[in-house]
Order: C-alpha cells, then sequence, then structure tokens
C-alpha cells in the first residue's frame, strides 16, 4: 500500500523577530541555502578533494500580499543593525529552516498594476540551516 502523506499550506507558519505573518502570497515562502556544502578540486593526475565550504548563509524569500497586516513591520526591518530571528515550520511535513540570525536585504520591488501583486522580502539569514522536527 501507498503512503500518502498530507500536505496543508496552512500548517506553515512564518515568524520573524517573534512576529507571526499572515496574509502571504500564493509562493509564500521559500529557502535556500547560499553555497554548496563542498567544492571538488581535481589535480592534474585525477586525485580528487572534497573542499568543504564553511559558509553558512542562506536566504529566505517570503511572499506576502500588500494587505498583509504585517507589511509595515516587515518594512520597517530595512536598514536595522540588528539580527532578527527568522523561522519557517511545516508541522504537516515535520521541516524547519531559518536561523537566529537574518537581515532584511532591501525593499521588496514595488509593482502596482490592474491587480494589487504581492511583494517579497528577502533576508539574508547568516546561521542557515533546514532541520527535521518531530
Amino acid at each position: 500500500m501507498a503512503n500518502i502523506t498530507r500536505y496543508n499550506a496552512k500548517d506553515c507558519t512564518i515568524m520573524v523577530n517573534n512576529v507571526y505573518i499572515t496574509g502571504l502570497g500564493e509562493d509564500m515562502v521559500s529557502g535556500e541555502k547560499d553555497e554548496d556544502f563542498f567544492e571538488p578540486s581535481v589535480g592534474a593526475q585525477g586525485d580528487i578533494v572534497a573542499c568543504e565550504v564553511n559558509n553558512t548563509l542562506g536566504t529566505v524569500t517570503i511572499t506576502v500580499q500588500p494587505t498583509s497586516p504585517q507589511k509595515s513591520f516587515l518594512m520597517g526591518l530595512a536598514g536595522v543593525a540588528e539580527f532578527v530571528p527568522l523561522w519557517v515550520v511545516n508541522k504537516g511535513l515535520n521541516e524547519r529552516f531559518g536561523g537566529t540570525k537574518a537581515k532584511l536585504k532591501k525593499y521588496p520591488e514595488m509593482s502596482r498594476n490592474a491587480t494589487a501583486e504581492d511583494m517579497e522580502f528577502e533576508f539574508q539569514v547568516f546561521d542557515y540551516v533546514v532541520e527535521a522536527t518531530e
């Protein structure tokens, strides 16, 4: 018998500096480590060295609707000197990603047309991790 796992977007919570982000856009959130865990180096005779990359940077992009109650909170993080914790938790998939030291990279692109387009807030996470939760 096939193993079927349930997924519901409502099981995903996003917290920035202990504030729950709501009014999410269609793309909601994405996270990615900025570099690979290692870089191979091949010598002239074919010897290979797996050089470990110690870069812990990651990028988390949060997409909100322009009517999100937390839009002004997120905009207020622009240029703030302090790091803030940023965690994305999905209870249904038993996973979380983010870190304890994040900063907003820049203001989101502002585009207003016939429809109210979503806004993307891109954060640099300096201690980015992906973890399985219980």
